[in-house]
């Protein structure tokens, strides 16, 4: 063991060279320091930056909702709206009077009740602001607050609640606008600060790291993690870089308190200003979309199927009709690319379709028996999701037939008839009327119809047996099988 010998640090110390001996090695700790990076200093940033923040408060008139919320202080509704708690009544004050919120001495007229609390950031000189979508959801009436103790009444120009993006208006001019960054060069452990108004507090500052890219939280964005303290009140603030640059929208929280627990998520800023753009120029944002139900793409199935990592998005089922129907996409085509640009994982393909103009001609490169095969997608604009059409009656069962293999797996299956195959808009495929033992474990049940194995389209219970009698000696089989109106893959190992 090594001791260090303190009689001979204190007695270095006092020569003014700091030494620390340990055994026959002295090595001088200004050396060691020299290897320490000096903590960041914020002070620039906010000068640089604070100005263009903005407190942002929220009314609706109370015959929206007479009975709740009314005496709740504004800091704290953002809060409840954006967990989705309901909001709760405040007691009456003496003579039945609701009590005025603490620190807000003027009362609110009765047609107009405060609704919440939030941020945003100034992006042009003329007056638009951005914001989250839900700060200003819902609200009768948004007004913005200047560092300067200005004051303005906003106007919506659009909001967008799929990426959670507002755009704002006031009149004005001459005010100082953000400097956008690049959220590319921003990387995982880098220096960020976050500037709003947390419970009402403006002009805030709070800094941490960055935690993660590329988080998946929701269909259309990849959110940027933080460790920086956000709280109600923060939303629609900027994420801003060592270089005075906005980054991300501050936007959600992962909280067991509602309080900062050191998870907060970011809207990157790339896909905030094109989401800006669209809804500057019309109010609204156009998606596209192609009319498929994906899902991931498991180590297992792409071991099977012979492709390799898991990777791209696996199509577990095809709305008729739609522009992938249309292409020719199958349930249980992997697709792997779009427009040549790899799909890594499943969530990768709606934000690449999603960032499409509709109308426009794509490729879709999809894995499909072994092989990629390119087909040729007109992207569609995206619309409210249709409940999916259920078969009211099961497919009527053939005749029993000789079912050996299919046995030893656990599998009891049985031909469909020529009207359930249309009913359920397939070409081929059978039944499982019962499922045991290996085929159980797989997650195959009773009503499931399958569609291929081993990578060869089943289309009766005769292919099947001669498909598993060739797989006698496989150890992983790879089984692509509809439950209702979706597609699936799994691996059947059987006991040999």
């Amino acid at each position: 063991m090594t001791l260090l010998n303190l009689k001979n640090l204190c007695s270095c110390a006092m020569s003014g060279v700091l030494w620390v001996t340990a055994a026959s090695t002295v090595l001088p700790v200004s050396s060691a320091m020299a290897q320490v990076r000096a903590l960041p200093d914020f002070t620039d940033l906010v000068d640089q930056v604070g100005p263009s923040v903005v407190n942002i408060r929220t009314m609706e008139k109370a015959a929206n909702n007479p009975a709740q919320g009314g005496g709740l202080d504004p800091n704290m509704l953002e809060f409840f709206r954006r967990f989705g708690l309901p909001i709760p009544n405040m007691p009456n004050g003496p003579g039945g009077q609701r009590q005025a919120p603490p620190g807000h001495g003027q009362q609110q007229p009765e047609d107009a009740q405060p609704r919440g609390v939030g941020s945003g950031f100034i992006l042009t000189a003329d007056g638009m602001i951005m914001t989250n979508a839900h700060v200003v959801d819902g609200a009768d009436e948004v007004l913005v607050t200047l560092p300067d103790k200005r004051e303005f009444k906003a106007k919506i120009i659009g909001a967008d609640k799929r990426s959670d993006v507002a755009v704002v208006k006031i009149e004005a001019t001459g005010l100082p606008a953000v400097k956008v960054g690049d959220v590319s060069r921003l990387k995982v452990g880098e220096w960020v600060m976050a500037i709003g108004s947390p419970f009402g507090l403006e002009n805030t500052v709070t800094a941490g790291i960055v935690s993660a890219k590329q988080r998946d939280t929701g269909d259309y964005l990849p959110f940027i993690q933080t460790d920086v303290a956000i709280n109600p009140g923060n939303s629609g603030g900027p994420l801003i870089n060592m270089r005075g640059e906005v980054v991300g929208i501050n936007s959600q929280i992962y909280s067991r308190s509602g309080g900062s627990m050191g998870i907060s998520f970011s809207i990157p800023m790339d896909e905030a200003v094109r989401v800006s753009e669209q809804l500057r120029a019309t109010g609204r944002v156009t998606r596209g979309r192609i009319g498929v139900q994906i899902d991931q793409v498991s180590k297992d199935v792409a071991e099977s199927l012979g492709l390799g990592k898991p990777h791209g998005a696996l199509v577990r089922g095809v709305e008729r009709g739609a522009p992938a129907d249309k292409a020719g996409v199958e349930a249980g085509d992997i697709i792997v690319k779009f427009d040549g640009k790899p799909v890594e994982k499943s969530s990768d393909l709606p934000r690449m379709v999603g960032a499409t103009k509709p109308g426009t001609k794509s490729t879709l490169t999809v894995f499909r028996r072994g092989s990629n095969k390119d087909l040729t997608v007109v992207i569609a604009e995206i619309e409210p999701e249709k409940p999916v059409a259920k078969a009211e009656d099961k497919p009527s069962k053939s005749q029993e037939a000789n079912q050996a293999q299919a046995q030893a797996l656990g599998l009891m299956v049985s031909d469909l008839s020529d009207a359930a195959k249309k009913q359920l808009g397939i070409k081929g495929g059978v039944q499982v009327d019962a499922a045991a033992d290996v085929a159980a474990r797989a997650g195959l049940r009773e009503g499931d119809v399958i569609l291929s194995v081993a990578n060869v389209t089943v289309g009766s219970v005769n292919e099947l047996e001669s498909i598993l009698a060739r797989l006698k000696s496989v150890k992983a089989i790879n089984v692509l099988f509809r439950r209702g109106e979706w597609a699936q893959y799994t691996v059947i190992r059987p006991n040999r």
